[in-house]
């Protein structure tokens, strides 16, 4: 830049050209401040200004983050009567998107005459940036039906969309038209996909991807190690590590996050202290909050609860939420209420508002007795305003989602819901299980919330997926909350005697249930 800038000094004449080349060479560069300076520069001198210099200058106010100064070029660009071009519209799509405004986003793209891809690219994404899922993947179909030409962009977002979804069906119509339409060697698209997959425990279909793709980077490695990791497959996801390593691709924080995340959750801990130290020592990269708290894990699991709780202590940074949110995890597995009262209440001072540090909390003061302490919990949430709903869980059926809460009677088949309930929990009986719950319970508990206890969303979602599906298809659902105890010895059960592969995607992590065990051997 310091050469361009230096030629451009020298020109003994500009024109909009050089002004322009030069504009874009600062903004390229993250310059955005001095690319305003000089476009303002630009403006007095000659005054004009084609769409190829609004389309930078929009990009500039997008890097910003300054929607006022966007919709100042914006209004320029419509007084110059460029604001029609169509790489105008598409980077003011793209600018209103990032600046948090997706209403003025959606009215520049209903005004374009002509729809190009580029332009449906931009408003679903934008829609994706900003959660909303469901209005994107609509989008896409409506781009789809138009006709307009999808391309590795298109797909790769909509692969996006599904991992935040879980749609599994749509995903593999976005990876059958990745294929369709010759982009089945696509870096970036490919690589969404392995993560899609292994983020919902199709690790066979990530692997078959990752094995096909002629190049991979950091992300695809990053993707499939954290697969097999979450999933609870850690000596796979080591292998994988040590592959990547032997293929000189080098790691960075997120890796050592898969690999360190793939120890915790399978508990291999001496190979996971060896890639702790490792970090610093032979990669130079310091390691963050995410990564201790994986080691906290670590020693929760083997019980080392005062040295994982000095490892909080001695971090070279202030512990973060994840930190005592791992040591709660260990307390609550090995009954040190003590301990984990005190993590719930870092936990609670840290995250006021968040409801389930009130839960935690409450669940903790309830278990060791302590009644007034219970009772000052419930009083704070009402004084905030704060109230505990019953846990929501989904499932995906022929593209549809289906939501249960505890207790729901408003599904068209719950009466044949309720009913396979009851069988499954017959039937598991027969094996030993007998209903354990660890919820918060308020005192005077009435015969309705008995009810709610007895049929958790976990299992109506369950139920509702076994009368649906076929009996060879694995059932997969997502929920907002931790699974209880009582739901993960059921879960485990009603897989071994329906020989069902049952997929749970908790607040906590994920579950694998198969022939009456856990991926995450009972630790979560």
């Amino acid at each position: 830049m310091r050469d361009a800038w230096k030629l451009f000094e020298d020109m003994p004449e500009r024109n909009e050209v050089s002004w322009t080349t030069m504009i874009g060479g600062l903004v390229d560069s993250g310059n955005n401040d001095e690319a305003f300076r000089l476009f303002l520069c630009m403006w007095e001198e000659c005054n004009d200004g084609s769409p190829r210099t609004f389309v930078t200058m929009i990009k500039a106010a997008a890097g910003l983050g300054l929607i006022q100064v966007g919709r100042q070029i914006h209004s320029c660009a419509l007084k110059m009567e460029v604001g029609d071009d169509n790489f105008v519209s598409c980077a003011l799509i793209d600018m209103y998107s990032k600046c948090d405004s997706i209403e003025d986003a959606h009215c520049v793209f209903d005004q374009m005459s002509k729809k190009t891809t580029v332009a449906w690219n931009s408003i679903i994404a934008g829609y994706a940036l900003h959660g909303y899922s469901e209005e994107a993947l609509k989008l896409f179909y409506e781009m789809h039906n138009s006709g307009a030409k999808l391309d590795h962009f298109t797909i790769s977002t909509v692969i996006r969309i599904c991992t935040r979804l879980a749609s599994f069906e749509h995903a593999k119509q976005a990876h059958a038209a990745l294929i369709r339409h010759g982009f089945g060697t696509d870096l970036v698209a490919n690589s969404a996909l392995v993560d899609f997959y292994s983020k919902w425990g199709r690790m066979e279909h990530a692997r078959h991807v990752f094995d096909m793709m002629h190049q991979k980077n950091i992300i695809s490695w990053n993707a499939l190690i954290a697969g097999y990791g979450n999933h609870g497959q850690g000596e796979e996801a080591l292998e994988m590590f040590e592959q990547m390593l032997r293929e000189r691709m080098t790691p960075n924080h997120v890796t050592f996050l898969a690999v360190l995340s793939a120890c915790s959750y399978s508990g291999l801990s001496e190979r996971g202290w060896e890639i702790f130290h490792s970090m610093s020592k032979d990669y130079k990269i310091n390691p963050r909050p995410m990564h201790y708290a994986c080691m906290i894990e670590l020693l929760g699991r083997e019980g080392l609860l005062d040295e994982a709780l000095a490892l909080i202590r001695t971090a070279p940074f202030q512990p973060t939420p994840n930190m005592w949110a791992a040591l709660l995890t260990a307390c609550r597995m090995q009954e040190n209420f003590e301990l984990g009262k005190l993590a719930a209440e870092k936990l609670y001072g840290m995250e006021p508002e968040k409801m389930c540090n009130y839960v935690v909390l409450l669940n903790i003061y309830n278990t060791t007795g302590r009644l007034k302490e219970a009772a000052g919990v419930l009083q704070t949430l009402k004084r905030k305003g704060l109230r505990m709903l019953h846990a929501c869980t989904w499932i995906e059926v022929k593209r549809q989602q289906n939501v249960f809460l505890s207790g729901d009677k408003s599904h068209p088949q719950t009466e044949e819901i309720y009913q396979k309930v009851d069988s499954l929990m017959a039937k598991i009986s027969r094996h030993g299980y007998t209903v354990e719950d660890d919820e918060a319970l308020l005192p005077d508990v009435d015969e309705e919330e008995q009810r709610v206890l007895k049929y958790h969303s976990e299992k109506l979602a369950i139920a509702y997926g076994l009368i649906n599906t076929p009996n060879w298809m694995p059932l997969q659902i997502m929920q907002g909350h931790r699974v209880c105890r009582d739901c993960h010895t059921a879960i485990k059960l009603i897989a071994m005697v329906t020989g069902r592969e049952i997929v749970v995607r908790d607040a906590s992590r994920f579950h694998h249930f198969r022939n009456g065990s856990c991926s995450c051997g009972d630790y979560w």
